[in-house]
């Protein structure tokens, strides 16, 4: 027997291994196996079996399964077929988002160096410049490098043939050590009794002679029916585990090893509420209830303003699915909106939940996978990793806020869209999907009112409430009032003072983390940069550090200008740190907390900052976007935007439309009960069609005048863009690299509009120069995209052949969400 194994690597072949007779049984489509993969061990994802193979040259064994039950079958299969073609990914990349992080197995190269006879060769070589200089010096000053380290130590990728070089005369070793995996089964020791209780209580008198503890500890064992964990009885009974050691050599007691579940425990709890279903909730419900009755596959999209109640229909959804024996997937799109609907959803389901996200231990999403496959979880909810989880039977997946661009892989390919993936998965499961959102994305609108999507709609809020009065405070105007107080208008800290007296909760937005977005010379006009990116350092004024928020370096704050020397430094804009520590200075005596990605880093603690909040422990909220999605406090009165332009001013054609829908969600916060809500936007630009769509509450007025530009300027939806990104550590390769593929790109993609290489926005990023080439291809004539995609294919292809820089790396993202 053989199987073929593709692996989570940037090559698009499967590979042939044998089946031992020991692992025939253990071994099926869908599990992982530990293979052989040249001088390598790396684990792969088995996509075929049979009987009889054509390959000639030797075929290596399978060493070992991973696996007890497949992680998905030859029909699931499918899905992750569809992801590595259209987003042109090899198909152990699309596999490898099936399986949580730190489950695999492989080997690692270690170079261990004789660093005195490195030292000895350094001395001797003359030239400073070269590779062969760098790496001596890298390895006489340590002994154990990993290869990556050492390239990275170089800024060379291809140090393979030194290294042999160096290994040959015995200046080196190169080691390969099996890892394994990071997370496993979690073990406890149990005990019980081994004996029927008759004989235990017999054999007392005796045991009590030699050791009184040990009559304690079988006492409580025995008033426990079910076995304990020894840890647990070792504590109740103030006994050493010699105790328990003794009394099993006399086969009193049992000592075993138990499996635990490490269950992922939300901080922020809600109590479980009433709700009386409006009309148009119950007619939403009954409609998408046909879909999932006929298990027919439709997509509809539920527009819903802030506040009418969505997460409710999708409770009601769920109640019907889980009771026609099916189960669901709901996407929330980040970790911010996870703990409000997850606790409402245990209210519901309690133990059928499942949820997946990144801040839970390694441990807690590898146990709650294992529950999924198990069958032990029907509801699965978490962001957009959570659409691979390994659910059968799938009845309704469910997308909220589906406009959030969070939803778009970013850092690794397969570069997917949850969103559209979700749709793909629905087709492919003939079940409907829901996409829900107050603001929807411009494609979303587009292909409902063109009748692709079924447009569902819930134009007013529950329980009475009224949304909220918006109001656009323009900063210019108001700085020539003398109505500014430092980065608040008058208006603002009147309005938040008038709240608190009141006793009513307050959230403040501002898109940016940190004190200080610059600091500037105000000498000789030098900003202060990070050294490996062409971006600004920003000032976290709680380290009192600059950081770059693209690589994360620290630097301490210069006491003086590092170009010309000048003490007159300048901190200019404001981050999240300045909002918050402005806040205390204005309001002494009030509980501020802040919301942002530096702020809720430790497990657990936006839900203990959001069981505060509710209870009214915290008065006012400051945050990023994070505190404009899914938050739904019903003393929350009044919201203000400390700035409306941090997005708007990006160069890129979505900024307006995520503008919109930012201060459109943040607005929709306030006034979610029989309490009247207000919004104050902060703005250096009251005109902007934009804050007056957002002033007027005006979805339907925004998407048409948006919908007309797109088409003007040939963008999606009208448009399929894709984005190639080239990127190296020198600027001469990136740029010649770029050249070579647009040449190829030219030649291969007839009738598509590529655009000539151009540095990117953000020139460069962790101390590698960035080039950009945009291809464009009409709907109309390419609707499936097949003529893009092919291009870009051919083109890799003869780039990896022909070209001279093809070690220079090539990103592709299809659908990018941004071009910057």
């Amino acid at each position: 027997m053989f199987c073929q194994v593709v692996f989570p690597l940037p090559f698009k072949n499967a590979f042939t291994y044998s089946i031992p007779d020991e692992l025939k049984d253990a071994l099926e489509v869908g599990v992982r196996v530990v293979v052989p993969f040249g001088k390598r061990i790396l684990t792969g994802f088995v996509v075929e079996i049979s009987k009889t193979t054509d390959v000639k040259e030797k075929i290596k064994p399978v060493r070992d399964v991973l696996d007890e039950n497949p992680i998905f079958d030859k029909d699931s299969l499918k899905f992750y077929e569809w992801i590595s073609e259209y987003y042109l990914s090899s198909l152990g990349e699309a596999l490898r988002n099936s399986v949580p992080y730190g489950t695999d197995i492989e080997s690692k190269r270690k170079i261990v160096s004789d660093k005195e006879y490195c030292g000895k060769l350094l001395s001797q070589e003359t030239k400073k410049t070269s590779l062969r200089f760098k790496l001596l010096t890298a390895l006489s000053q340590k002994d154990v490098f990993t290869i990556s380290q050492l390239q990275k130590d170089v800024k060379n990728k291809n140090i393979y043939s030194s290294l042999r070089s160096f290994e040959k005369i015995g200046a080196v070793s190169l080691l390969d050590e099996i890892s394994t995996a990071k997370v496993r089964v979690k073990k406890i020791k149990h005990v019980e009794i081994a004996k029927p209780a008759d004989e235990i209580y017999e054999l007392m008198p005796e045991i009590e002679k030699k050791s009184s503890k040990q009559v304690v500890l079988l006492l409580e064992l025995l008033s426990n029916k079910e076995p304990i964990a020894l840890s647990e009885l070792l504590k109740k009974t103030n006994t050493a585990s010699s105790v328990a050691g003794s009394l099993e050599k006399k086969n009193i007691v049992r000592i075993f090893d138990k499996e635990v579940e490490r269950s992922y425990s939300e901080t922020y709890k809600e109590k479980e509420k009433e709700f009386d279903l409006t009309l148009p909730q119950k007619k939403i419900i009954e409609r998408i209830g046909e879909a999932t009755d006929k298990k027919i596959f439709e997509t509809f999209l539920l527009h819903g303003v802030t506040g009418s109640g969505k997460t409710q229909v999708y409770i009601e959804l769920a109640k019907k699915v889980i009771a026609e024996g099916k189960s669901i997937i709901i996407l929330v799109p980040e970790i911010s909106l996870t703990p409000q609907i997850t606790s409402r959803f245990f209210n519901h389901f309690e133990n059928l939940t499942a949820v997946l996200h990144s801040r839970m231990s390694l441990g807690e999403r590898y146990d709650s996978w294992r529950g999924i496959i198990a069958g032990k979880s029907r509801v699965v909810i978490g962001p957009r990793s959570a659409l691979f989880a390994p659910l059968k039977n799938i009845g309704l997946i469910v997308v909220d806020e589906e406009h959030d661009s969070s939803y778009k892989q970013q850092d690794i390919a397969p570069k997917y869209h949850a969103r559209d993936a979700a749709i793909i998965l629905a087709r492919f499961n003939k079940c409907p999907v829901v996409l829900g959102s107050a603001t929807p994305s411009v494609d979303s609108m587009y292909n409902a009112l063109s009748g692709k999507y079924n447009l569902l709609e819930l134009t007013e809020r529950v329980d009475n409430a009224k949304l909220p009065v918006i109001k656009l405070v323009d900063v210019t105007i108001e700085k020539k009032k003398k109505q500014m107080e430092s980065i608040f208008s008058r208006d603002l800290l009147d309005e938040i003072g008038k709240r608190l007296k009141k006793k009513e909760n307050v959230i403040i937005l501002q898109n940016r983390r940190g004190f200080a977005t610059q600091i500037f010379c105000n000498d000789c006009g030098e900003v202060v940069t990070c050294p490996d990116c062409s971006v600004s350092m920003v000032h976290h004024l709680n380290k009192n550090i600059l950081r770059c928020h693209y690589c994360g370096i620290v630097k301490p704050v210069p006491k003086a200008c590092p170009l010309c020397g000048s003490l007159g430094l300048k901190f200019f804009g404001t981050g999240t740190q300045r909002v918050e520590d402005e806040l205390d200075f204005y309001f002494p005596d009030v509980k501020i907390e802040r919301v942002d990605s530096d702020a809720i880093n430790k497990k657990g603690k936006l839900g203990e900052i959001l069981n505060s909040f509710g209870k009214g422990e915290i008065d006012i909220l400051v945050g990023t976007q994070m505190v404009s999605k899914g938050l739904d406090f019903a003393n929350v009165t009044l919201v203000g935007v400390v700035a409306a332009e941090t997005s708007l001013w990006i160069p890129d054609f979505r900024a307006d439309e995520r503008t919109f829908q930012l201060l459109t969600q943040v607005s929709g916060r306030s006034g979610r009960s029989e309490k009247e809500g207000e919004v104050i936007i902060q703005t250096q630009n009251q005109k902007h069609f934009v804050l007056q769509k957002v002033l007027m509450n005006d979805y339907k007025g925004f998407y048409e005048n948006e919908i007309a530009l797109r088409e003007q300027f040939e963008y999606p939806p009208f448009i399929r863009i894709a984005l190639i990104e080239i990127k190296d550590e020198r600027e001469d390769r990136t740029k010649a690299a770029a050249k070579d593929f647009f040449e190829y790109l030219s030649k291969f993609g007839k009738g598509l509009k590529i655009s000539p290489p151009t540095e990117a926005v953000i020139y460069k990023i962790k101390g590698s120069f960035r080039f950009q080439i945009l291809i464009k291809s009409h709907k109309k004539y390419d609707p499936s995209g097949k003529s893009i995609r092919t291009a870009i294919l051919n083109s890799l292809i003869e780039f990896n052949q022909k070209s001279r820089y093809r070690d220079v790396k090539l990103i592709i993202d299809v659908d990018p969400q941004s071009i910057i």
